[in-house]
C-alpha cells in the first residue's frame, strides 16, 4: 500500500479509462502494472427515432462521474489526491459515428456500433473496395448518411468515434490508435495507415465527390502504439477531474477500440493468438499469419494496436439475454423471500448448466436484443422455442442460453477455422460470461473446438489494457516491440487456466447450431410480426 502510495504522489501512476456499452471504467496502475485503484459509472444506451445512441451530457456526465469514484478510492486506500499522473489512455467501443461542423459541434445524435441502419452502404462499399465493410464501421455510417441525402452530410468537418472523441476534447489533437482506426476504415497492414488506393476510391464515388471535402481532410490521423497522442489541456483536466485537483500536461496515449484493449489485456497480439471479449456484445479475434483466401461478410479485418492483421468476428448481442433470465429467477426468489445473491444465482444455475444434455435437449433461443449482420438480422428479437419432446429441464435451459450467447460467434468462428483453415494456438477469453469459473470457459472451447484459457488479470479487462498501452508509450525502453513489453514487463509467468475442448461437447454445440440455423427463418418472423 505505502509503494502504490508513492507511486501516485510522484505522479507515475497510469491510468486507463474504457467506455464501455454499459459501464465506463476507470482502472489505475503503478509500475508493475498492477491495478491499485478504480472506479467506474453505469450507463445505458436510448433508442430514439430508431437510432441507438448515447447523448453528450450523458458522455462527459459518465466520465467526470466515473474518475471522481476512481479520486474516492484513492482517497479511501492511500488518503491523498491525483494531482498529477505518468501517462493516461482513453478507449471505447469501436466503430460508430460522431461528426462535427467546423465549429466542433455535433452535427447528429451519436450513432453507436449498435446500429444497423447502413446496410445498402456496407453492401456497396465491400463491392468497391472487393474488402469486407460490416454494417457498425464508422466508414458505412458516413456513406449511408451521403446515400440518404442527410442535410448535414456537406457540413462535415471532423468525424471520429467516440474514444477519438473524447481524446480531442481531452487533447485538442484529432487522432486515433491504429487498432480504433481500423474499425472506421481499412488498414494497410504495410504503411500502417489508412489503405490509400481505397481511400481514393471511396472520393471518386459520385455522391461523395460532389461534397465539399475529402476523406482525407474529415478522419484522424493514424498513431500505432508507443506514439505520443498530445497532452491533457487545461480545459481537458476540468472535463475529466470537476474537483480541479488533476494538472495539465499529462501525455496521453493514442485512444484504442475496445479490440485493442481486449487483446492487449489477454496478451494476444502475436500471431497465432485469439481472444473472445464477451459481455454485451461478443467478439473473437485472431492474428493472422497470412491473408484470408476470400472476402467473407461475417469476418472483419482489422488491427492490433500496432497494425498487425486481424481476424474479427463481431455478434451484436451476447449475455443481455442471458441477463434478463438470470434477472427472473432473482425475481422468483425474492418473491419467495429467499433474498439470494445474484452471483450465486448466476453461479448456481451456470454450473448446473453444465450437468444438461450436450446439444441442449432439443431447445433453441435467440439472444437477438438488437439486429445480427452474422445471420442476416437488421432487428432481434429475443426468442425461445422447443419440441414438443424436448427434454425441458432447468439445466438444458440455462445450458441452451449459454450456448445461445456464443451461436452467432460460432458461426463466424467455423467460417475462419473450417472454411480458411486459420491456425491458433489459443484463444484466450475475458469479459463478464467467464466469471463463473470453468462454465463460459468450457462453452467456448467447445464453440471453437480450440484451447481456452482465462487469466487472473483479465477479469480487469478494457480499461487495464488500455493504462497498459499509456504505460508502453511512456515506460518502452529503445526499440522495444509492443508484444515484449507485455511479455517481459506485464504478463511474465503467467499463462492462465487453460481448457481443452471436449469431443462431445463440441459435437453438441455442432449439432445445436444445426437446430439455430434451421430457426432462423422463424427469427425473423418474429421481427416481422413485432414491429418496434
Amino acid at each position: 500500500m505505502s509503494n502504490a502510495k508513492a507511486v501516485i504522489e510522484s505522479g507515475k501512476a497510469v491510468l486507463g479509462i474504457e467506455f464501455g456499452s454499459t459501464r465506463i471504467k476507470a482502472v489505475l496502475i503503478d509500475e508493475t502494472h498492477a491495478p491499485i485503484a478504480s472506479g467506474s459509472h453505469d450507463w445505458e444506451n436510448q433508442l430514439e427515432n430508431g437510432v441507438w445512441t448515447y447523448s453528450l451530457d450523458a458522455i462527459w456526465g459518465g466520465l467526470s462521474d466515473c474518475y471522481a469514484k476512481l479520486r474516492e478510492d484513492v482517497k479511501s486506500k492511500y488518503g491523498i489526491e491525483i494531482k498529477k499522473l505518468g501517462a493516461i489512455g482513453i478507449s471505447g467501443m469501436m466503430h460508430g459515428y460522431l461528426a462535427f461542423d467546423k465549429n466542433g459541434e455535433l452535427l447528429v445524435p451519436f450513432r453507436t456500433w449498435r446500429n444497423t441502419i447502413t446496410g445498402p452502404a456496407a453492401a456497396e462499399l465491400t463491392g468497391v473496395f472487393n474488402f469486407n465493410i460490416p454494417q457498425r464501421w464508422s466508414i458505412a455510417h458516413l456513406y449511408q448518411a451521403i446515400l440518404n441525402q442527410e442535410e448535414h452530410i456537406d457540413k462535415i468537418d471532423f468525424f471520429t468515434t467516440l474514444a477519438g472523441y473524447i481524446h480531442w476534447k481531452l487533447t485538442g489533437e484529432k487522432v486515433l490508435g491504429i487498432g480504433e482506426a481500423s474499425g472506421m476504415f481499412p488498414i494497410d497492414s504495410k504503411t500502417r495507415n489508412y489503405d490509400a488506393k481505397m481511400m481514393k476510391q471511396f472520393d471518386a464515388l459520385p455522391k461523395v465527390a460532389a461534397l465539399p471535402w475529402t476523406l482525407e481532410q474529415i478522419i484522424p490521423k493514424v498513431l500505432v502504439a508507443g506514439e505520443s497522442a498530445g497532452t491533457l489541456t487545461e480545459e481537458g483536466a476540468r472535463l475529466l477531474d470537476v474537483s480541479g485537483n488533476l494538472e495539465a500536461g499529462i501525455p496521453l496515449a493514442p485512444p484504442e477500440g475496445d479490440a485493442g484493449t481486449g487483446m492487449t489485456a489477454t496478451n494476444s497480439v502475436a500471431v497465432r493468438t485469439g481472444n473472445v471479449s464477451a459481455g454485451t456484445s461478443v467478439f473473437a479475434m485472431v492474428v493472422l499469419e497470412e491473408a484470408l483466401k476470400k472476402v467473407h461478410e461475417e469476418l472483419d479485418l482489422v488491427t492490433t494496436p500496432v497494425g498487425d492483421t486481424v481476424a474479427m468476428v463481431h455478434c451484436n448481442n451476447c449475455t443481455s439475454d442471458l441477463n434478463a433470465w438470470v434477472g427472473l429467477f432473482k425475481e422468483f426468489s425474492d418473491m419467495f423471500g429467499m433474498n439470494l445473491d445474484m452471483n450465486d444465482i448466476y453461479g448456481k444455475l451456470y454450473t448446473n448448466a453444465m450437468t444438461g444434455d450436450k446439444d441442449c435437449g432439443g431447445l433453441v433461443a435467440f439472444n437477438t436484443f438488437s439486429g445480427e449482420p452474422v445471420i442476416g438480422l437488421n432487428e432481434g428479437r429475443p426468442l425461445f422455442v422447443r419440441k414438443p419432446d424436448a427434454r425441458m429441464n432447468l439445466a438444458n435451459f440455462m445450458r441452451t442460453h449459454l450456448y445461445a450467447s456464443l451461436a452467432t460467434l460460432k458461426i463466424g468462428c467455423d467460417i475462419l477455422f473450417k472454411e480458411e483453415k486459420v491456425k491458433v494456438d489459443t484463444i484466450y477469453g475475458h469479459g463478464g460470461l467467464f466469471k463463473t469459473k470453468g462454465v463460459g470457459q468450457s462453452v467456448l472451447a467447445a464453440a471453437m473446438n480450440a484451447p481456452v484459457a482465462v487469466m487472473e488479470t483479465a477479469g480487469e479487462g478494457g480499461p487495464w489494457g488500455m493504462a497498459i498501452l499509456a504505460s508502453y508509450m511512456v515506460n518502452k525502453a529503445d526499440g522495444e516491440s509492443f508484444a515484449d513489453f507485455l511479455n517481459k514487463k506485464v504478463f511474465a509467468g503467467e499463462s492462465g487456466t487453460v481448457m481443452e475442448p471436449d469431443a462431445a461437447d463440441v459435437a453438441g454445440f455442432d449439432a445445436y447450431i444445426e437446430s439455430y440455423k434451421a430457426c432462423i427463418a422463424a427469427e425473423q418472423e418474429a421481427v416481422n410480426a413485432l414491429p418496434l
